[in-house]
């Protein structure tokens, strides 16, 4: 796509504080944090993003991908989640229905605060705006621990880190790579056009876990507010004192729920934020398999992951 000048469907929030999806605003070199068509980048697979460890008394752990220029600049940490479209919650309905679904690690939601932090913290002015958005709320409250705590603070929390958003959204950035995969239906096989990408921006993704908490009115403190309570806690930490400790807020602010994922969303949830012209009908056509995959490699694929499955089907049909 990079070399063709296709750009990804950009997920961003807009000047009201509300996702939009356009295919004309990054590239994927903005995306990489390499601007030009013939800049070289260097990819670093499960790895820290350095520029991060001085918001952190601890560890903060690695990331799918972090990118660096040839010099060993560090550029983005990017999280990728790869997707199948239609999934099973979409794919009874019609194709311009379909959608994918995605599940988010809290290390996901971490690097997401990180990041959008780091950039307010280069503004002096936004700084200190946020700072006075988020520490009477975040003052508040004595047990980040306590489910009933957290959930009778729910109004404050979501409004709080809805303004923080709104107020910041000209310092976010691509942080999420969402690669997608089209099949026909629930067939193994790939429709003709079937590969794409979407990229979100680090508030976008944010704002997921904002806007499904705030449609929530039980008592109980659901992974959308736990995510919601852990952005305000990182946030506040990092501004007011300049660290936090992960482990403290990502491992220890269960608050009643399991810690190995922060949240999912089906495709049902995920069309609304997704909604484009490329869901329906993807950029890339299948046949670019031709000039991805060459003296049959896809024979050295592992045929229990459900992609690879897929190109090894698809292939015996394409690569006669």
């Amino acid at each position: 796509m990079r070399d063709k000048g296709i750009r990804p469907i950009y997920i961003s929030l807009n000047t009201s504080g509300r996702h939009k999806t356009s295919d004309r605003e990054v590239t994927i070199g903005d995306v990489f944090g390499s601007k030009m068509k013939g800049n070289r980048i260097r990819f670093l697979f499960e790895s820290q993003f350095e520029p991060f460890r001085k918001y952190f008394y601890d560890d903060l752990p690695s990331i799918d991908l972090v990118t660096q220029s040839a010099k060993s600049v560090y550029k983005r940490p990017i999280e990728i989640k790869l997707t199948v479209l239609p999934d099973s919650s979409t794919y009874e309905l019609k194709p311009e229905k379909w959608s994918s679904e995605l599940v988010v690690r809290p290390v996901s939601t971490a690097h997401a605060t990180v990041s959008l932090t780091d950039a307010i913290l280069q503004d002096g002015s936004l700084t200190k705006q946020v700072r006075s958005l988020v520490e009477p709320v975040a003052s508040s409250i004595d047990d980040w621990g306590s489910e009933t705590e957290i959930s009778g603070k729910r109004d404050q929390i979501i409004d709080c880190l809805t303004r923080v958003l709104t107020s910041s959204r000209s310092h976010q950035k691509p942080f999420l790579l969402q690669p997608i995969w089209k099949t026909d239906g629930k067939s193994p096989m790939l429709a003709q056009q079937c590969f794409d990408i979407f990229a979100w921006s680090d508030a976008a993704l944010i704002k997921t876990f904002v806007d499904a908490a705030r449609g929530q009115g039980s008592q109980r403190v659901s992974r959308h507010l736990r995510e919601c309570a852990r952005t305000l806690r990182c946030i506040f930490g990092i501004i007011a004192i300049g660290k936090v400790r992960y482990g403290q807020i990502y491992d220890g602010m269960s608050l009643g729920k399991q810690t190995d994922k922060a949240m999912s969303f089906n495709g049902s949830a995920t069309f609304a934020w997704m909604r484009h012209k490329r869901l329906l009908r993807p950029a890339i056509r299948r046949d670019a398999l031709r000039d991805i995959i060459l003296n049959h490699g896809e024979h050295m694929l592992s045929p229990e992951r459900r992609f690879d499955a897929t190109i090894y089907f698809t292939c015996q049909e394409l690569l006669k």
